[in-house]
């Protein structure tokens, strides 16, 4: 009788902390609170597997984030299966016949999948134990069809923002050719839109990849360059406008855009546990950065400190680098 209640209480408590972690990862906004935070382990221990298995310390294949959205709802079904297994084989004497461990585990796995094909009969609690398990099992297979929802849902808002980039800067973008290419358009005014529109790209990317940490490792479609090198652009951008070019009326969204990107690159990196690398901006590209941005038709401000542009330009470059550099995408380069 003790082994038997043992044996229920675990397998309750292993199918509610189980929802929990479904409920918390698909439904509610943020990363998971909950003890098995079963998505969060699962990219904890497959990113330096995965990348050994490739003899490569840098790239990521096209591959890996989709397995490791399909590996979460395969651990979450198994774990609900234990469960509901082992409170089935608790409760084996209210089945007809009585299941050993093995027919118990496939009672409750034909009760998750809505399927019945057990062909044993429940009676009293045993009855109870297969109806919360065909709901359980339900509700994981509709979050699921949410979940894959909202994946293509962020990947799509944040591609957009990529390609657009890329379009106007160059491949892998770059601020400075973004400026270039709008001062050749005759459209300076433009980048003060772009700035705006930057600075919802970086919320709405927050937003979902530090919710689902697995679309951090999405690829990007269409093109070589990733996320890292986007938001790089965007941040270098900002800088340019706030310390370098003349321009009262930009200067409020560029510090606000800044602000924001710095905000999503330390809380994603804070997510999948990256350090900083090395960033080798200094003071002495700013005078060719100014050249060339002066060649453009940009009016420059009349006092330009050199050594401050670098030292904010180390600060968010370090952790982009450390992001592309993890997913083997490149960086943006501040002179293309």
């Amino acid at each position: 009788m003790i082994a038997r209640t043992i044996e229920i209480v675990v397998g309750v408590v292993l199918v509610v902390l189980t929802l929990r972690d479904v409920f918390d990862t698909v439904v509610v906004p943020g990363e998971s609170r909950g003890a098995l935070r079963v998505a969060r382990r699962l990219l904890v221990v497959a990113v330096p597997i995965w990348k050994w298995a490739r003899r490569s310390k840098r790239a990521v294949s096209t591959s890996f984030a989709p397995a490791i959205l399909m590996g979460s709802f395969l651990i979450w079904m198994g774990l609900l299966l234990l469960g509901f297994g082992l409170a089935a084989y608790a409760l084996s004497d209210w089945f007809s016949p009585s299941p050993d461990f093995q027919q118990a585990l496939f009672i409750a796995g034909s009760a998750l999948c809505t399927v019945g094909l057990s062909g044993i009969e429940a009676h009293g609690p045993a009855r109870w134990v297969l109806v919360f398990g065909g709901f359980s099992g339900l509700s994981v297979l509709t979050m699921a069809v949410t979940y894959l929802l909202e994946v293509q849902e962020g990947i799509s808002r944040r591609d957009s923002g990529i390609l657009k980039l890329t379009t106007a800067a160059g491949e892998p973008p770059s601020a400075l050719g973004l400026l270039e290419r709008y001062a050749d358009l005759d459209s300076p005014e433009e980048i003060r839109r772009v700035l705006y529109r930057g600075r919802d790209w970086c919320a709405s990317v927050l937003q979902s990849h530090a919710s689902h940490p697995t679309l951090i490792y999405f690829r990007s479609a269409s093109v070589g360059a990733g996320w890292p090198a986007t938001l790089g652009a965007m941040m270098d951008l900002a800088l340019i406008i706030e310390l370098l070019i003349d321009d009262p009326g930009s200067r409020a969204p560029a510090v606000l855009l800044r602000s924001e990107g710095l905000r999503l690159i330390d809380e994603l990196t804070r997510v999948i546990g990256l350090d900083p690398l090395a960033d080798d901006t200094t003071g002495a590209s700013v005078p060719q950065l100014c050249a060339r941005l002066a060649a453009a038709g940009y009016k420059l401000r009349p006092s330009i400190d050199a050594l401050a542009f670098a030292d904010r330009r180390r600060r968010h470059g370090a952790c982009v680098r450390a992001a592309a550099a993890h997913l083997g995408t490149t960086a943006a380069p501040l002179l293309p």
